[in-house]
């Protein structure tokens, strides 16, 4: 928790020259941001990035627009956001890696967006290659969504989001200021960032083992901010199913449904409807692998064995907000 509140403190901090202003883009069409800068970029202009294009005569539509004044001249560059599945492979792997984190610590934000491309193209098409260099790879990646120059911080949350697939539960020891970041970033106000950052915590709960990544989302669940608090139990909610039945009873029902009941009173609607949502996986677990086997003496125990479970994990009134979900749901299905 120290982590995520040092975290915070630095987000608050980063208040740069630029602005955004955005219009929404649909389906997976690429989305572009043109920075002015007083730098001369005839020169990365020779390195042919890969992440850049020059501006044409007659500038193209942009999804979002950033503008940055810091000198007298003024240069203009088109970044592109590529999708996962449209990044090509590299035809000279070896010496990107050779250069890789040179490229990462780059001052430069044009060579640093290509960097971080690079290791999205690197973790797709040569993971193996890359795996040993992830060590000192992810604290560069971290140190990139802290960047408060919006074309870095997106091309690391997308790159966060290819590292969660391609090397999953590989990176766990590293995975704590990456899920620090992504929650800080989903919960911010620039709708293009945060919308970029939600997805990464869907691959993350998507390819991490959940047994692993549930008891790092734990001590988030009861952040001060309210809406991390929201995004980590969005996440939880998300992992637990994929424990199964039978990881459900070894991580422990009562405890998943202590968890969940404490979130059902949370005052946003997102920690609400992971609640909700996480209870309702819960009591179907419990019902189909949990109840007693009838008999002939236990039929009115085992109709009401949700409930009176319920009431032997929780206080009287978290007990009546749970059945007060759970029960209206089930009817809503059953009729």
């Amino acid at each position: 928790m120290e982590m995520l509140t040092e975290a915070l403190r630095d987000h608050n901090m980063q208040a740069g020259p630029e602005r955004i202003s955005g219009s929404g883009s649909k389906g997976c069409l690429k989305k572009s941001q043109t920075q002015s800068t007083n730098e001369n970029h005839e020169n990365r202009q020779k390195k042919n990035p890969s992440c850049l294009t020059p501006t044409p005569a007659t500038p193209t539509p942009v999804a979002e627009v950033e503008v940055g004044n810091t000198g007298s001249e003024a240069g203009v560059l088109e970044v592109e956001y590529i999708e996962s599945e449209n990044l090509n492979d590299l035809d000279y792997a070896d010496s990107c890696l050779d250069t890789l984190l040179a490229g990462l610590e780059s001052k430069d934000w044009v060579l640093l967006c290509e960097a971080l491309n690079n290791v999205r193209r690197l973790s797709i098409y040569h993971r193996e290659a890359m795996t040993e260099m992830m060590k000192n790879v992810i604290p560069l990646i971290v140190k990139s969504l802290k960047n408060p120059r919006s074309a870095v911080c997106k091309t690391a949350i997308m790159t966060s989001a290819d590292i969660f697939k391609a090397y999953s539960d590989k990176i766990l020891d590293s995975l704590d200021p990456l899920l620090v970041q992504l929650l800080l970033k989903s919960s911010q106000d620039k709708r293009f960032v945060c919308e970029a950052a939600e997805k990464a915590l869907v691959a993350m709960t998507t390819w991490v083992s959940p047994t692993l990544l549930l008891p790092k989302l734990q001590p988030y669940l009861k952040h001060k901010n309210p809406r991390i608090r929201a995004k980590a139990s969005m996440c939880f909610s998300r992992s637990v199913p994929r424990l199964g039945s039978e990881g459900i009873e070894v991580f422990g029902v009562d405890k998943l449904i202590q968890i969940a009941a404490s979130q059902l009173s949370d005052q946003l609607p997102e920690s609400r409807e992971a609640a909700r949502m996480l209870l309702l996986e819960l009591q179907t677990v419990y019902e189909k692998s949990l109840i007693p086997q009838p008999t002939e003496d236990s039929e009115k125990v085992e109709v009401g064995s949700w409930e009176l479970f319920c009431h032997s994990k929780l206080t009287p009134l978290s007990a009546q907000a749970v059945l007060r979900v759970t029960t209206r749901q089930h009817l809503v299905l059953g009729s």
